[in-house]
């Protein structure tokens, strides 16, 4: 279906090469500062034609909130927002050099058996032009959750090829204890991730070499794979839907949603299978700053039974090498004689530059409709009378459960409850 999200919910709509894309975004809490300022600089790091490895295709991606405003400020009420295709080609696409064919490792041949009918341009809703939708529909929650919590989401590119920004060794098999790694994802920003561009690995001597690597792949008319690693700071404990909404598998499903994903692993991820349990383990401290709880460690990835534990929570996402390339292969065509396919057309050699963005939308989604749901399950809980000797052992670090939890101690202290 085209609609992620339960309590923040978000319908995106739009082929590839169609006259707009854009979404729907329900469940948008009333009072918030909001205009296109909010939106457009994700959808401008998104957007093709950034550099010689990406597409050529020239689209400015200018975002237009269509409703839900008044005076800059959400009514509580559906927020729709459209992107105009301002470079749409899908001539590129017809007569029997394309159409007669499914390309091989797209989308043709399925969605074709699926629906009986496929778009004829470009990959329709299985390009990655869909995305728009779902990044214009972050920047919503990213603004909410920055102005709630200082919820801070930064992606970048990990490996492009065989190329890795933290390559395995023996010591460290996962970044997850690799102290250079930790060190980065505590305070890397957007703009050190920008600050290496095209490639947005933040790394000028690993950026360089992958941009090389893309290059050689572009000029072949092929095209190479790599990952995206994203971290969330800040996310307020509590937030996960147990036992089939955890949080990591909520990030799992948005993630595997994007186009070209193939992969994903959270914390130490696979590489964490290597290892023991009694190296694996994070055992708790108590924080020398808050007094509360922590761990001394981070290889769950900020995520204990499903539930955020405060700890930055961070993952990989693996991409594949884009299916449409313009190298002639052989393959069949639909009708089942043998051929050659040279696809045309403007596709980028590399996604993952591109794909930053968007992880970090689907990012913020999830934690955006993890924290309503949260949200919902608080406010229920305190209209409800307090059991007298009964004390809340942990709260989801809100402030208002932090009162709560200090009234009710005083309560029980002074015989009041």
């Amino acid at each position: 279906m085209s609609t992620f999200g339960h309590s923040f919910r978000v319908t995106t709509y739009g082929e590839s090469h169609c006259r707009s894309v854009g979404c729907i975004v329900d469940g948008v809490p009333p009072g918030l500062p909001l205009d296109e300022s909010d939106i457009q600089p994700q959808m401008t790091r998104r957007r093709p034609g950034q550099s010689a490895l990406t597409t050529p295709r020239n689209e400015k991606d200018r975002v237009e909130i269509q409703s839900g405003t008044e005076f800059g400020i959400t009514l509580g009420t559906p927020i729709a927002m459209i992107v105009r295709n301002e470079d749409q080609r899908p001539k590129d696409y017809g007569g029997d050099t394309m159409d007669s064919y499914p390309r091989p490792s797209h989308a043709d041949f399925t969605y074709l058996e699926k629906y009986g009918v496929k778009a004829s341009s470009g990959g329709g809703r299985s390009s990655a032009r869909e995305t728009i939708g779902r990044v214009a529909a972050a920047g919503i929650a990213e603004k909410y959750l920055s102005l709630s919590h200082n919820v801070q989401i930064i992606a970048f590119v990990s490996s492009v090829g065989p190329i890795h920004l933290f390559p395995p060794t023996t010591q460290h098999p996962s970044p997850s204890t690799n102290p250079d790694f930790l060190s980065l994802i505590s305070a890397i920003t957007r703009s050190d991730v920008d600050a290496h561009l095209p490639v947005r690995c933040p790394s000028a001597d690993a950026s360089a070499t992958m941009a090389k690597l893309i290059g050689q792949y572009r000029d072949a008319a092929d095209s190479i794979g790599g990952t995206v690693t994203c971290v969330i700071r800040n996310c307020p404990i509590g937030l996960g839907e147990p036992c089939f909404d955890k949080l990591e598998a909520s990030l799992a499903h948005a993630m595997l949603s994007i186009p070209a994903t193939k992969g994903f692993e959270i914390g130490s991820g696979f590489a964490g299978c290597e290892v023991p349990g009694s190296q694996h383990n994070d055992p708790f401290v108590r924080s020398p700053t808050t007094g509360e709880l922590v761990t001394s460690t981070n290889n769950s990835g900020g995520v204990q039974g499903g539930i955020s534990n405060g700890a930055p929570i961070y993952f990989r996402v693996a991409f594949k090498p884009p299916a449409t390339i313009g190298q002639a292969q052989k393959t069949a065509k639909f009708s089942g004689d043998e051929g050659s396919l040279e696809a045309k057309g403007r596709h980028d050699p590399c996604v993952v530059p591109r794909a930053v963005p968007i992880v970090e939308a689907m990012a913020a989604l999830v934690v955006m409709d993890a924290l309503l749901e949260q949200l919902g399950r608080e406010g229920a809980r305190r209209l409800l009378p307090v059991t007298k000797g009964v004390l809340p052992v942990r709260h989801s670090g809100t402030n208002a459960d932090k009162k709560d939890v200090e009234k009710l101690k005083n309560g029980l202290e002074n015989g009041s409850v």
